[in-house]
């Protein structure tokens, strides 16, 4: 049976999150209902990237299987009928056993603060008007890539094997307004990325020090590291795959 990777973008404010769930509206749920609507036929989706409630995407994938025939303006089709906060951007046929998830190579995200009120920018960054030393978030950052294990970066009750990850971009960035916490991964765990930014800030505002930023590192231990960053400051920017295997 032909298997398809469905590209998708999306401002995940109104949403539970990227992954279906009971009882909640979430970006998978919208864009499966609106495949079923132009296609007149139901397909149950696997994501990429799960993000969770209020988190932005620039780049998320699905894939599905799907044995009818694709519209020949799916993508004009469908976004039509998705709601303005989702896009589709592209659908292409892979190999029957390519794996939106598990054939990732790395995903790349972006969180983004700014320190003077913006009313544009309230809902896609985090207002945060305390001075910073920047020069030690930057050391911060650095800290990370040496880092292997993220067990305290990590929410509770998740399910995972592993706390494993590999970072190979981890740095601050002014842009427009915004001060950006850039990081790329081969994977990140479950309220990782909020969690990196938060803890960091307290280096930032001196709140703790370097020393102690890498003490919670080594303690392994989600009690020490702070989770207050919103989501909505964040966005997952970049899924990457090996050169996609396509029919």
């Amino acid at each position: 049976m032909p298997r398809y990777f469905l590209e998708v973008a999306y401002k995940g404010t109104s949403y539970s999150g990227f992954q279906t769930q009971e009882n909640a509206l979430t970006v998978q749920t919208e864009i499966e209902n609106a495949f079923s609507t132009l296609q007149r036929a139901d397909v149950i989706m696997t994501g990429s990237s799960r993000t969770d409630a209020g988190v932005h995407a620039l780049q998320n994938f699905f894939h599905f299987d799907f044995a009818e025939s694709i519209h020949p303006q799916f993508v004009y089709k469908i976004n039509a009928i998705l709601p303005s906060a989702i896009v589709v951007k592209s659908l292409r046929e892979v190999e029957a056993d390519a794996h939106c998830r598990f054939d990732a190579v790395y995903r790349r995200y972006q969180y983004y603060l700014y320190n003077t009120k913006d009313p544009f920018l309230e809902d896609r960054a985090w207002f945060y008007p305390y001075p910073l030393n920047k020069e030690l978030l930057q050391k911060a950052a650095a800290v990370l890539l040496e880092v292997e294990d993220f067990t305290s970066f990590s929410k509770r009750n998740t399910q995972v094997k592993t706390f494993l990850c590999q970072l190979t971009e981890s740095q601050w960035e002014e842009e427009q307004g915004c001060l950006i916490y850039r990081v790329k991964g081969n994977r990140f765990l479950r309220g990782m990325v909020r969690a990196l930014v938060s803890t960091m800030l307290q280096v930032g505002r001196e709140k703790i020090t370097l020393g102690e930023f890498e003490d919670i590192i080594a303690a392994k231990d989600c009690t020490r590291a702070s989770f207050v960053a919103p989501p909505h400051g964040l966005f997952l920017v970049e899924v990457g795959f090996l050169p996609f295997k396509t029919q």
